[in-house]
């Protein structure tokens, strides 16, 4: 019998070592090399090959030219949920692993009952449970009053036993949750592991490649909101999938991290009612349910999440400081580039703020990445600092330079239409953003600089 090999692994980026070392050479972390046990040369070498379809991803070993590849369009299907379909990139692809990831109560559990319960009646379906018992599954799919006929059930951590299962039903959709309680027995380490993780992970993605099933992930996070295990495990699957969402809140945001057949940080919206997650058709009128009276501080921006625009309001607080060191609070937003803008306020606006606390919040808990927000903060700042309210019916993007230019954004004449469509009447953006025919009945302001945008308030 071969001797099981031993090598240590890195918890952060899944580098590989021979022997233990106090820090990982690769992403510099300390401290994060975990033992790792190898199964024996003659059991992990074998790579189970499972019968049924065979699509482009398993080329059975065969070299061909580029041009001989089938461009054919991808077989997708859809979920039967707009947004999920929307994040997903157009819908399933058959043979496409996918990792849903979420703090515990954030519904990932609900909203791929909820799809699977939709899709059994058109395809069969498996559901794969390791942290609830079948009734916990049943009593749920009965609150939320799904038909649940079709949708076949399993309670197995063993993912051997499950993919011998899965081999027999041959299912089209399978949800395995979650995979930080999967094993495999080959492995000699507890399941959640490094080592666990990443093989229970390769190894329900080697079968759905190659019976070509979609296979849905349920995957746990740790305290910071990052995803929970090696990070070599967001590197086998095809889609990232992240849900958001606070315990004082209903809404839950579904944003993708990685997708190999969509875009990027796509975003959808979704409501928790009684009878489960439902979608949000109009995402901007959530964000947007300002008081009737203008308050000073406050001015709504259009952020581009995806491939469609949003629009959000922004608030400002200005303050005396007893401190020190006064206070830049950014929530929502990055706290650098906070500090950034009110540097370039105060060389290019002539605003003053060493001796003012700034807190700055993004209405309803989105988080908003891009630089296009930078102007609309700014005049939130502004307008906090003057205890002056905004016009009513303004809305303002734009990108803030560090010597005060006002730089274009993508996608700002689809922005501009999308504030017209809620009732907005005045614009302040950037001038390279002005369309040739503004929408009817907006009056579009193009700036260029800081002070231009100051001015035109």
């Amino acid at each position: 019998m071969a001797k099981a090999k031993t090598a240590y692994v890195c918890n952060d980026c899944g580098a590989d070592y021979n022997k233990w070392q106090g820090q990982c050479g690769a992403c510099s972390s300390w401290n994060t090399l975990t033992e790792v046990r190898l199964a024996a040369a003659g059991t992990a070498a074998r790579s189970p090959r499972f019968e049924g379809y065979t699509g482009a991803s398993d080329a059975g070993g065969k070299v061909v030219s580029l041009s001989e590849v089938n461009l054919g369009e991808m077989p997708r299907f859809s979920t039967g949920t707009n947004e999920l379909d929307r994040v997903l990139g157009g819908g399933l692809v058959p043979g496409s692993a996918i990792l849903i990831g979420g703090h515990p109560g954030a519904g990932k559990s609900t909203l791929l009952l909820q799809v699977m319960c939709h899709l059994a009646a058109q395809k069969p379906a498996l559901y794969v449970t390791g942290e609830e018992s079948l009734q916990q599954v049943a009593m749920r799919a009965q609150r939320l009053g799904l038909e649940a006929g079709q949708l076949k059930m399993l309670s197995e951590t063993s993912v051997e036993a499950i993919c011998q299962i899965a081999q027999q039903h041959q299912p089209k959709l399978m949800v395995i949750d979650s995979i930080q309680v999967m094993h495999m027995a080959d492995v000699q380490s507890a399941p959640g592991s490094v080592a666990q993780v990443r093989e229970s992970a390769a190894y329900l993605t080697r079968y759905a490649k190659q019976t070509g099933t979609v296979l849905l992930l349920v995957g746990h996070v740790t305290k910071d909101g990052s995803l929970a295990g090696p990070k070599v495990l967001e590197h086998m699957i095809d889609c990232s999938l992240q849900l958001e969402g606070s315990s004082d809140s209903r809404f839950r945001t579904l944003r993708s991290h990685k997708n190999r057949f969509g875009a990027v940080n796509e975003l959808g919206v979704f409501a928790m009612l009684e009878n489960g997650l439902r979608e949000v058709r109009n995402p901007s009128s959530i964000f947007l349910s300002r008081s009737d009276e203008p308050s000073p501080g406050s001015v709504v921006m259009v952020v581009w999440e995806g491939t469609r625009p949003l629009l959000v309001e922004i608030q400002a607080l200005v303050d005396q400081s007893h401190m020190a060191n006064p206070r830049r609070v950014a929530v929502g937003l990055e706290h650098n580039r906070l500090a950034m803008l009110l540097a370039v306020l105060h060389r290019h606006g002539g605003l003053q703020t060493g001796d003012q606390d700034v807190f700055v919040n993004v209405v309803g808990g989105v988080k908003v990445l891009e630089t296009g927000a930078d102007l609309a903060l700014l005049l939130a700042v502004v307008s906090s600092y003057r205890d002056r309210a905004l016009p009513p019916g303004l809305m303002t993007f734009g990108e803030v330079g560090l010597s005060g230019e006002i730089r274009p954004v993508p996608n700002g004449q689809e922005r501009i239409r999308e504030a017209a469509k809620h009732g907005f009447k005045r614009a302040i953006v950037p001038k390279g953003n002005v369309p040739k025919t503004p929408p009817a009945g907006m009056e579009v302001i193009g700036v260029t600089r800081l002070s231009e945008a100051l001015d035109a308030l």
